[in-house]
């Protein structure tokens, strides 16, 4: 398959089209997968960024690289650790003895898709020189705005059962990311199916680009258009709403998360061919994208990891909350 040579999408089975080829293009690596692959490109369509948070080598890094070679973009990987700086993100200015100037080198966070691989290893200092980016689209350095190119997405990584080393990121670096996502460990059978593929030649190197950049900001330009009636945004508030109350909870869902969720769902009603959002489009994305925006009241924490108490509390609050008919 090679990149669409228009970025013009004209029908929603157009839609359907390309998404399902790209889809089925990253299953062809990541396998066994199906939910997490579609979450992730559900994040890509809605213009957002991508926290993978499980333990290490159940393909983490792999789901970020196949998602970039699959788009005919730029990609950039940063490898975060202990003594990474911002101008080792961002980029600097460099003195020009012919010219006699300053000019600006810029550093890898100047690419379509960027891996921040194990994000939880660098200083604070280093994670809020994301913020700008992710928020903004931009960059600001040396008082100069710089935009970023577009599609733009970060696609992180962390281990959460590592501590030794590592800096939690804070809520306003978590409260960036579209959606927080987690691998899980393969069945046997997919098991099997890596080792043999792996055995033979990585698909990883053999995968082609089966979309551009035009044809992505295409497609996120039309999830935008992606109807929702009035009923189901104020389902939607309900829920936001609620987190806010909740006695289960210390810190409810910030109006990012809520607009997060809105174009979840938009992206999501695309790849089921409808050009109009459902409830089961926003019950479906809330705990993907409202979990890791929410602090557990300690009175209600398990004592297990965090996540599975975010998660276990929103399913509460979900039940709570009627669904429009």
């Amino acid at each position: 398959m090679t990149p669409s040579s228009s970025p013009v999408v004209s029908s929603l089975s157009d839609v359907a089209g390309q998404l399902q080829a790209l889809e089925s293009a990253i299953e062809t690596v990541v396998r066994g997968k199906h939910e997490v692959v579609r979450l992730a490109l559900v994040t890509l369509v809605a213009d957002g960024h991508l926290l993978i948070e499980d333990v290490p080598g159940v393909g983490k890094t792999t789901l970020a690289r196949t998602l970039s070679r699959a788009l005919d973009c730029s990609f950039q990987r940063i490898q975060f650790t202990s003594d990474l700086l911002p101008s080792d993100v961002l980029g600097l200015s460099v003195y020009d003895q012919v010219s006699g100037r300053f000019e600006f080198r810029p550093g890898p966070i100047f690419a379509n898709v960027v891996l921040a691989d194990e994000i939880n290893r660098t200083t604070p200092k280093t994670q809020s020189c994301l913020l700008e980016a992710m928020a903004e689209g931009r960059v600001t350095i040396e008082n100069q705005t710089f935009e970023l190119p577009k599609p733009f997405i970060v696609l992180a990584t962390q281990n959460p059962v590592e501590h030794h080393g590592t800096y939690p990121l804070p809520e306003s670096q978590l409260d960036r990311f579209t959606m927080r996502l987690s691998m899980g460990y393969p069945s046997a059978e997919d098991e099997r199916q890596i080792l043999l593929g792996k055995a033979r030649r990585d698909p990883l190197l053999e995968m082609k680009p089966v979309l551009s950049a035009a044809d992505m900001l295409a497609l996120q330009e039309r999830a935008r258009t992606v109807r929702m009636d009035d009923a189901l945004v104020d389902y939607l508030l309900r829920i936001v709403n609620a987190t806010r109350t909740s006695e289960l909870l210390e810190m409810g869902v910030s109006p990012r998360g809520s607009l997060a969720l809105f174009r979840a769902a938009q992206a999501q009603a695309l790849f089921d061919g409808r050009d109009y959002c459902l409830p089961d489009d926003i019950k479906r994305l809330a705990i993907p994208v409202l979990s890791h925006r929410v602090i557990v009241s300690p009175r209600y924490a398990g004592g297990g990891r965090e996540t599975d108490d975010a998660r276990s509390a929103l399913e509460e609050i979900l039940k709570t909350v009627a669904v429009p008919l």
